[in-house]
């Protein structure tokens, strides 16, 4: 079952409502004593339903979670489609210059003490979950994807995996090395990240950055996923395809 509702996020915008999004696998109906792991996702008006995604397709991982049973919860939240860039600025760790809109201001954190301090708690306390760092994920694609990995490094405390689908690695090279390093992540920290080979040509010098990003996570002991998708561009369509690669990995090895 999917539950789906609209809240304010205060720290970011004030009284403006948005969507919030909750998968619950339908075993918990025949078995209300059982608990779950969670996936929180950004983008969450892009995880489930068509009608309700920007591009009108989504990830479809409703019917990917019914198909194959996976005992998971997924809390996803809507992101802000405030058009002087309200969505990089809540995707960003890093303040930076935007060709197109300017100066944006890197309110990354903010998102995240967010997430972990108040959207997090609602969610353990509301629905059947596994609270523990062991059993909670977080993933996005693009700024989602850059988030993912930012709150990995950044909340390894909270979050032990993640996936981080085509992520926006491009820009603020320098603050993203910065962070890599000194991050204190724990040994046990896994990584799925992918990029798709059609979206190499997007930014210059991609490729070699993207091997940078892999490298320095591996040096830093992240038990990494790391894989060029064939073909793979950057859209929902493309995402949807990585899910059975992205979900074991979530998940492999979890009780």
């Amino acid at each position: 079952m999917i539950k789906k509702w609209t809240i304010a996020i205060p720290e970011l915008t004030g009284k403006t409502r948005r969507r919030v999004y909750v998968y619950v696998p339908d075993e918990f109906r025949r078995n209300p004593d059982a608990r779950y792991p969670v996936l929180y996702m950004f983008d969450g008006h892009n995880v489930f339903f068509d009608s309700d995604a920007t591009y009108g397709k989504s990830w479809g991982m409703a019917q990917y979670m019914k198909a194959t049973k996976t005992p998971l919860i997924i809390a996803a939240v809507e992101c802000n489609h405030a058009p002087n860039g309200g969505r990089l600025s809540e995707y960003s760790p890093f303040t930076f210059t935007n060709p197109k809109l300017g100066h944006i201001e890197g309110r990354g954190k903010i998102t995240m003490e967010w997430f972990v301090n108040s959207f997090k708690p609602f969610i353990d306390e509301h629905f059947p979950t596994l609270p523990d760092r062991r059993h909670t994920f977080i993933a996005g694609s693009s700024m989602g994807g850059l988030m993912s990995l930012y709150a990995l490094m950044e909340y390894n405390h909270v979050f032990s995996r993640a996936a981080a689908l085509s992520p926006s690695i491009w820009f603020a090279t320098g603050q993203l090395d910065h962070m890599l390093s000194r991050a204190s992540i724990s040994p046990d920290t896994v990584l799925y990240m992918d990029y798709g080979s059609r979206e190499m040509p997007y930014h210059s010098n991609m490729k070699r950055q993207f091997g940078r990003v892999a490298a320095k996570l591996l040096d830093r002991g992240v038990m990494l996923n790391c894989r060029i998708v064939p073909g793979g561009n950057h859209s929902e369509a493309s995402w949807e395809q990585q899910i059975p690669y992205f979900m074991n990995t979530l998940l492999y090895g979890v009780d």
